[in-house]
């Protein structure tokens, strides 16, 4: 009989023979744009820290209190024993900001899409979702008896036959409303009218757009003007947002309360630690009363990304902080990646299975709390280390 130690073990020899082998560097202070990794202090462009709440004084200290008046954790799901007065207020924040009726709490944004399609829709129903979705999206479909439609990468015209083909009783249209690996925002205004004409609902997860994207950082939707318009928005307090962990589904109340009662990785989860809830009020209460967080992410990330094509590279988006500089070659990307590395610069190189092969890229992820200098600092390596690889 096989061994299953030699069975994967030969997996990850392949694996890291082809290049795509993820290793894990130990960072040794907290998340900041300037963090310590193997022995060495180097400027950080890994993190989704993008308005720099990580290591913030305020939100620290808020979370530091809330241990004290509300304990460390739980020890419950949130309809046995687990729910305290913050997380109503918490979530009572959240709905205020994206102006939807109410709003339910997950451990995860992953585990709120996982246990978003199963609970609303039925056999009855259809879900149309981007081929380039999030993982946890994707996984979450795969669990609902829902009729499955994949369209092509913001191709609306595909989107738009499929709608046309189908007589499901509910339509639900799927999509990242920025696609982590692209820095590409999801066109919803085009889903918007399309969803308007086939009588469709519109989910967006939006992780990588909450609190800073568009006029008044309020995500995807507020950046196209069509906030009002998304039926059903998934989201987390992992990265904008603080960066602890967490995420929440905002959506009507009939949505939210049928999650409360039948999705399984809410009914099945422990609830937030009240620390974590604590602080993401405090987030919530920055991002609404001091625009400074957003203005600095907004100015760094129009800098690096028009500085890094004058250079010569290909980079992919535009005017967001998530900025992919793309190598194509993976072995080639994990070298840029260790070069930088040499020059005090922390980027990671992304390929398969993570990205299709032959798209590997450096991503960078800019932040409000990067200095010019810092920005500068890392244009010069990436120009250096990119002329020594004949990548520019």
């Amino acid at each position: 009989m096989a061994n299953i130690k030699n069975i994967l073990g030969n997996q990850l020899e392949q694996i890291k023979q082809d290049g795509t082998y993820k290793h894990e560097r130990i960072i040794q202070t907290p998340q900041e744009t300037e963090i310590d990794v193997l022995g060495k202090t180097v400027i950080n462009f890994c993190a989704n820290n993008y308005l720099g709440l990580s290591n913030d004084i305020a939100i620290k200290k808020a979370a530091i209190e809330a241990i004290d008046e509300w304990g460390f954790g739980l020890s419950s799901v949130r309809f046995i024993c687990g729910t305290q007065t913050i997380h109503k207020d918490l979530e009572n924040k959240v709905s205020e900001f994206h102006g939807k009726e109410d709003t339910i709490l997950y451990s995860s944004c992953f585990d709120a899409n996982g246990g978003l399609f199963e609970t609303i829709l039925s056999k009855e129903d259809a879900v149309f979702s981007d081929e380039l979705n999030h993982a946890s999206i994707i996984d979450g479909i795969r669990l609902s008896k829902a009729e499955k439609n994949r369209y092509k990468h913001a191709d609306m015209e595909h989107l738009e036959e499929l709608l046309k083909n189908s007589n499901a009783r509910l339509k639900l249209i799927a999509t990242d409303g920025v696609f982590s690996m692209d820095g590409v925002v999801a066109p919803l205004k085009n889903i918007v009218m399309l969803a308007k004409k086939y009588d469709a609902m519109v989910m967006v997860d939006d992780c990588h757009a909450t609190g800073f994207l568009g006029n008044e950082g309020k995500g995807s939707g507020d950046y196209h003007d069509v906030l009002s318009d998304i039926d059903i928005i998934t989201s987390t307090f992992g990265k904008a947002l603080g960066g602890a962990s967490g995420g929440f589904v905002s959506a009507s109340k009939e949505i939210v309360e049928t999650l409360r009662q039948k999705s399984r990785p809410y009914l099945f989860s422990n609830s937030l630690a009240p620390a974590l809830v604590a602080a993401c009020i405090k987030v919530f209460d920055i991002i609404e009363n001091d625009q400074s967080h957003k203005e600095r992410l907004d100015k760094n990330t129009m800098y690096f990304r028009e500085k890094i094509k004058q250079l010569g590279f290909d980079i992919k988006g535009v005017d967001h902080p998530i900025v992919p500089i793309m190598i194509y070659d993976e072995k080639k990307a994990v070298k840029m990646s260790e070069e930088l590395l040499k020059k005090n610069i922390y980027v990671i190189a992304f390929s398969y299975p993570v990205v299709a092969t032959g798209q590997a890229r450096i991503r960078v992820q800019i932040s409000s709390s990067h200095t010019s200098e810092q920005l500068d600092y890392a244009l010069q390596a990436f120009h250096n280390v990119g002329t020594e690889l004949n990548i520019i």
